[in-house]
């Protein structure tokens, strides 16, 4: 016997009901011709892969690999005959009815997908996360993603090197993490020289934030010590405890007891981009996702009062890094 879709959907049915008799329910057959159905399964697959007793069902090793499998393969071919389903029927070819979008960390994703979400109710929308820009690059490169959004330190945008589009969603000033009671946290913007002796922090990801922020560091005779780099919770946990002084987006929420401020003269500057490949079906929605993440972008960036304000009355880091967005 040869291995079909629909076997793969009695061995899901079993797992999430847990029972023989419910799945047999669920799928509309009956008890002892599933059964038998799964037993051809089996065999055709070498072993068992539920372990049945009166508690119920419960998958084996080779259960749990079917399975990762079968949750791939099944919501696929579901996306598969949807999207052939509209294409055939003459719809909207440059709507996409999936969106995969991978990220490293960042304030857009969730709001871009809630913007999806609301303007296409019926469109499969996933997400992906991953700290390497690399990593992400690849899987839109393979196919296995649609779009790629991505942090980087600077003016420059990510390798060209896997034939993705890059467009940039926004670009501001690096700030810096602090207490509410520190020092320079009354002050709109912090002066790097004056906090030459902390240790600093920044979340891990291929953006090359940490890298950076020794040379931008050099022109003000500041020689930091090594950034350690950790995931947003650690840091967040190392600036309250008093351990470092942490980088961030302006666009990062600090929680209660402590503040954002950004870097006078704007040393370090921060980009949001996001990534396509221009022959896939995703560019050419791209247009679109880019305006949500935009939008979304201003709104975000607008809680930030202070921040604002500093952009409104500094001459550098308020208007000279924003025209290079």
């Amino acid at each position: 016997m040869n291995l079909e879709l629909r076997h793969l959907k009695v061995v899901c049915a079993i797992a999430e009901t847990g029972s023989v008799t419910k799945a047999a329910s669920q799928l509309g057959l009956a008890q002892p011709a599933l059964t038998a159905q799964l037993q051809r399964i089996e065999r055709t697959l070498g072993g068992p892969l539920f372990d049945r007793d009166r508690r119920g069902a419960r998958p084996t090793a080779l259960g749990e690999l079917v399975l990762s499998r079968a949750r791939v393969l099944l919501p696929a071919m579901k996306g598969l005959q949807d999207e052939a389903a509209r294409l055939a029927a003459g719809g909207d070819h440059e709507t996409l009815t999936r969106y995969r979008i991978g990220a490293v960390g960042g304030p857009v994703v969730a709001h871009m997908v809630h913007r999806l979400s609301a303007a296409q109710p019926d469109a499969q929308i996933s997400t992906h996360a991953s700290y390497y820009i690399s990593e992400l690059a690849g899987m839109v490169l393979a196919g296995k993603l649609d779009f790629a959004q991505v942090g980087v330190c600077g003016d420059a945008l990510p390798s060209a090197e896997y034939g993705l589009v890059w467009q940039t969603i926004g670009m501001d000033a690096v700030c810096v993490l602090l207490p509410d009671d520190h020092p320079q946290a009354k002050n709109v913007s912090v002066d790097l020289a004056e906090m030459s002796d902390e240790q600093w922090v920044a979340g891990a990801g291929g953006g090359g934030l940490g890298d950076s922020f020794a040379p931008a560091s050099a022109p003000a005779g500041v020689a930091p010590r090594r950034v350690l780099e950790t995931d947003v919770r650690n840091c967040v946990d190392m600036v309250e405890l008093g351990l470092a002084i942490g980088l961030c987006q302006p666009t990062f929420r600090p929680p209660v007891g402590l503040v954002s401020r950004p870097l006078r003269g704007a040393p370090l500057r921060w980009r949001l981009v996001l990534g396509w490949h221009p022959e896939s079906q995703a560019s050419r929605s791209a247009p679109k996702l880019m305006d949500h993440a935009q939008e979304v972008y201003q709104e975000i960036l607008a809680r930030n009062e202070p921040y604002m304000q500093w952009m409104r009355t500094d001459q550098i880091g308020g208007s000279s890094h924003l025209a290079a967005a």
